[in-house]
Order: C-alpha cells, then sequence, then structure tokens
C-alpha cells in the first residue's frame, strides 16, 4: 500500500473516531423524540459522517483526520471544491466504490493513492500539504 492510501486510510479512521462520538450524543437526543431502531442504526450515523465532512471540506478542504494526515482534498483544476462536487464524493465512495474495488482493486493505486475511483468521478485530487 502506498504511503498516500495509507494516510487517507488513518484519516478516515480519525474521522470515523470523531463521527462516532458527535454520533452517540445525537442519537442520545434523539433517542427520547425517534423509537424506530433503524433510524439509530442506518440514518443516523451516515447523516452525522456526511454533515461533518461536508462542513469541513467545504470550509477548508480538510477534515480533522485530512490536517492531521497532513492531506488535503483539491479540486483537479485548482479552484475551490464545490458542494455538488463533494456530495457526489462522498455518495460515490460510500455506495459505488465498493462494488469498483470488488471489480477492479488495481484502480485503488493510481497515482500514488491520489486518486480513487471516487476522486475520478468527481473531479478531485488529494494532495500532501
Amino acid at each position: 500500500m502506498k504511503s498516500i492510501t495509507k494516510k487517507r486510510t488513518k484519516a478516515f479512521f480519525i474521522d470515523l473516531a470523531i463521527s462516532t462520538v458527535v454520533g452517540a450524543g445525537v442519537e442520545y437526543v434523539l433517542r427520547k423524540k425517534v423509537k424506530n431502531e433503524a433510524i439509530h442504526a442506518m440514518i443516523t450515523p451516515t447523516v452525522v459522517m456526511w454533515s461533518l465532512e461536508f462542513a469541513q471540506l467545504r470550509k477548508n478542504g480538510q477534515t480533522v483526520g485530512y490536517k492531521t494526515m497532513g492531506l488535503e482534498l483539491a479540486n483537479e483544476n485548482g479552484s475551490k471544491l464545490t458542494t455538488p462536487q463533494i456530495i457526489k464524493r462522498m455518495a460515490y465512495r460510500d455506495t459505488v466504490s465498493t462494488f469498483d474495488y470488488l471489480k477492479n482493486p488495481k484502480t485503488f493505486a493510481q497515482q500514488n493513492g491520489q486518486l480513487l475511483p471516487h476522486d475520478n468521478f468527481s473531479g478531485t485530487v488529494v494532495k500532501e500539504v
């Protein structure tokens, strides 16, 4: 595994840990109002993680995990990340990207891990800072 891919993996786990803590707090508050377990098991964690990631990427192109690992998400053409671009990236990564990996794992090793399939789809690239 290339060094930038390792950094991306570590950054994802850092962001996942933060999201889990925030999600636990949100779930605690929602549990009193929403009794459906499916909401707490599937919807709440996804909404919390996507919301945190979107807000951080939109504001400065880095999540806490990316900042810790010295990475930055940037637009391929150098301009500022757009809202649809960030949403497309998150949605593709959490759905279709899994099937892409199972179909052809070698595509996940493009350009030393800077460009994964969800980056290709959304027009983004991960750079070391």
